[in-house]
């Protein structure tokens, strides 16, 4: 069952679901140029500052056969912090990893209602070009962390990547019965694709 926005800040007041920082304000306001971050049936995230990619020019064949994504990744990768002054720009038909702002926490509750969550990319940009996390949604019980977003540019135009940005939307739902940990290799990382 996905949880409405009045159900998503109870869940928020009751510690079954983390943000940090808890996006504001919790109801419309008025007030120009402050928008309320929760959707009727999802929040809103921000983008962070650090965008990471492949260095250009690598002689690689992709084989996660190998190994996880994270230790491919990681040395093949560059980062970028970006800012309001200097935003990171996309241009078309390119792939990068962004992150969320906030830090998103599911804790598996062993006598209680456990949550997940799905994100998902916002139609305004995605009409533009813009896609966001398109792939593999699911944030799992379980999980802490900023999440980590897969940005592509499918449109004709460069497109300006600015930190705070509302760039997605959380989808919480609810676990039927309490699964037991698996944390995945993103569990925690320090910067978007993995942690080296």
């Amino acid at each position: 069952m996905i949880l409405s926005n009045v159900h998503i800040q109870q869940a928020i007041d009751e510690k079954r679901l983390v943000i940090d920082p808890e996006p504001t304000p919790r109801q419309p306001t008025g007030t120009a140029g402050e928008d309320c971050p929760y959707q009727t049936t999802s929040v809103d995230l921000r983008l962070g500052d650090q965008i990471s990619y492949f260095k250009e020019g690598l002689p690689l064949d992709i084989n996660l056969s190998r190994g996880g994504f994270a230790r491919l990744f990681g040395p093949m990768s560059e980062s970028q912090t970006i800012s309001s002054g200097q935003p990171f720009v996309l241009r078309p038909n390119r792939l990068v990893l962004g992150r969320t702002l906030e830090k998103v926490t599911l804790p598996i509750i062993a006598d209680g209602q456990s949550l997940a969550a799905r994100v998902e990319g916002k139609s305004s940009y995605a009409r533009c070009g813009l896609l966001v996390h398109f792939t593999a949604p699911t944030i799992h019980a379980g999980f802490s962390g900023a999440i980590t977003l897969e940005l592509i540019n499918l449109g004709p135009c460069n497109i300006s990547l600015y930190p705070g940005a509302p760039i997605c939307q959380l989808i919480v739902e609810t676990v039927s019965g309490v699964p037991f940990r698996n944390d995945s290799q993103f569990q925690n990382q320090n910067r978007p694709g993995g942690n080296v």
